[in-house]
């Protein structure tokens, strides 16, 4: 299958399912609030909903898929879940983001299910940053999941790390040595002024330029790796003096919107083509009121051709760059929220 095009050419390559919009942390550059609008339950796509969706979108050209969340382990049955979506023609792998809190007995379910990799989160090394951070104590199951998850076996583990300024930029180095001796990539991304970003400033982002010069200097080098194996990969990746390989997600200074061939599904049923969009396409209307597969598949097709969203680079450009959606906005429109279009 022929990969369907937008206005700019780029194809309907991935699509990141949220499985659910809850989550069990509350970091500051995601969910800061102290309360929130859930989605309604009875609206949250089933398992069979998911993959009917999913195979729609394999038709028109997408081949691998991500699982997001929120907190993707917490819907019950997620290995179930994988197995499906591995049965569905046209999907060559089958993502996981997770923050690892829930991910040591599940490492080796999800491993047998047919998971291919895992992207897990953490941000600091130390508990009580966490804490403070994320409003969590269970720093110590983070680390267990992630040891969980390469004694199941998974290879090219990676591990993210959103760098904010006065927060853990001091950590770089002991992060990129904690994941380089478990055989683990470290991606360090910038700082995104996302819907629920609500305490994002421009002077709390550390630029991929000022991670590079810190890195460079602590592991005697850092050169750029070709981008050609995988060039719509939002990561650009480097080789440090001491052989380690880390990839930096510029997002917010130096953003690759002319490379995104990706799409996002909520998990009430709305797609959504840019992190930044402000309309989604409600799939869950076609899908409960029996719409053939053919009319689910042109109605992903017909969004994705009229498709012009370059939405972090639009950022880039306003003078005097704010918050992207007041408190106010995402109380009227929780889909605007990152957790909720699993970012």
């Amino acid at each position: 299958m022929n990969a369907v095009l937008d206005r700019f050419r780029r194809p309907l390559g991935s699509l990141r399912i949220s499985v659910t919009d809850r989550c069990n942390l509350r970091c500051r550059y995601c969910m800061p609030e102290a309360e929130y609008i859930w989605l309604p339950r009875a609206s949250l796509l089933s398992f069979e909903e998911l993959v009917r969706v999913a195979a729609a979108f394999a038709r028109n050209g997408v081949s691998k898929l991500r699982l997001t969340g929120g907190e993707p382990l917490l819907r019950q049955g997620l290995p179930d879940l994988v197995a499906m979506l591995r049965r569905i023609p046209g999907i060559q792998e089958i993502a996981l983001t997770t923050n690892g809190l829930l991910l040591a007995p599940l490492a080796v379910p999800l491993r047998e299910a047919g998971l291919d990799r895992i992207t897990m989160s953490l941000d600091t090394l130390q508990p009580e940053r966490m804490l403070a951070f994320a409003r969590s104590s269970h720093h110590a199951d983070a680390l267990a999941g992630l040891d969980a998850a390469r004694v199941a076996g998974f290879r090219n583990l990676k591990l993210n790390t959103v760098v904010v300024r006065g927060f853990n930029d001091d950590e770089l180095v002991p992060l990129v040595r904690f994941a380089h001796e478990r055989g683990v990539e470290p991606r360090l991304i910038e700082y995104m002024d996302v819907g629920g970003a609500t305490q994002w400033r421009q002077e709390d982002v550390v630029s991929r330029d000022e991670m590079l010069s810190c890195l460079a200097d602590a592991f005697g080098g850092a050169m750029p790796i070709s981008h050609d194996a995988d060039p719509r990969a939002p990561a650009r990746r480097y080789r440090l003096g001491n052989g380690a390989v880390v990839g930096i997600v510029a997002s917010t200074t130096a953003p690759f919107c002319s490379d995104c061939d990706r799409a996002r599904l909520t998990a009430d049923g709305t797609f959504f083509r840019c992190l930044y969009g402000v309309d989604g396409i409600d799939l869950r209307e076609p899908i409960r009121t029996l719409q053939s597969d053919a009319a689910l598949e042109e109605l992903i097709a017909e969004a994705w051709r009229a498709r012009n969203d370059r939405g972090a680079e639009a950022r880039v450009g306003i003078a005097g760059r704010g918050i992207l959606v007041q408190l106010e906005g995402l109380k009227a429109d929780p889909r605007r929220e990152m957790h909720v279009r699993g970012g």
